[in-house]
């Protein structure tokens, strides 16, 4: 196989939280005076920073104001986000795969550390990640690269010995920020057609068919 190292994103790649975040999202903004947000729009927003996630909502860009959604949406997430997050249905199977392998595995998110720790220990796979870098890990979010070469950094391999998995713009962006190709799952909400115009080895419908396509 042409890689040795294996990042992925994790909200709609490696799992689902739609439902804590539409419940975030909203208990943020209810407490904010703010009218409340659909759930196709918000999921729209996956992937972004928080803090623009709630301007692209509001058209409201000032840091305080960004800061005080931020606050909210955190004190519901630290209450339910874990409980309400699904994995996606081959995540653990692909993951499995790869650690069965002698492959080495890494998830690149914008959502916290803990977080993803927290979702591991729920499904008892904490073994099949050899690394997190979340949100509290960087001074610069997604599609900064800044996340992804701390990742290649930790492993010491070189880059073209990386693949990076995600569902979005963003996360093609962030590859092709950092020099490493990008596999897109489309298990969110960027169709096929979008991935077009940016650099990607392969997109596909599930991980199931990126590692196939990897180990051909």
């Amino acid at each position: 196989m042409k890689y040795k190292t294996f990042f992925f994103d994790f909200d709609y790649t490696l799992g689902d939280a739609t439902e804590g975040i539409v419940e975030c999202v909203n208990y943020a903004l209810n407490q904010m005076g703010l009218q409340p947000k659909g759930r196709d729009e918000i999921r729209k927003t996956v992937g972004m920073t928080l803090g623009d996630m709630f301007s692209s909502f509001t058209g409201i860009s000032d840091n305080q104001t960004r800061e005080q959604f931020f606050t909210h949406f955190m004190s519901r997430a630290d209450m339910v986000m874990t409980e309400k997050t699904v994995l996606i249905a081959d995540s653990i199977a692909v993951l499995s795969r790869l650690k069965q392998s002698g492959f080495k595995t890494a998830v690149v998110t914008t959502k916290v550390r803990y977080r993803i720790e927290e979702i591991l220990k729920k499904y008892d796979i904490e073994d099949l990640l050899d690394l997190i870098i979340g949100l509290e890990d960087v001074t610069a979010p997604k599609p900064s690269p800044e996340g992804l070469l701390k990742a290649i950094d930790y492993f010491g391999d070189g880059k073209q010995d990386v693949l990076f998995i995600g569902d979005s713009l963003i996360d093609a962006n962030t590859a092709n920020n950092a020099g490493v190709d990008f596999a897109a799952v489309l298990t969110g909400t960027t169709a096929r057609e979008e991935f077009h115009a940016l650099p990607s080895v392969f997109v596909a419908d599930t991980l199931t068919e990126i590692l196939e396509f990897c180990e051909s």
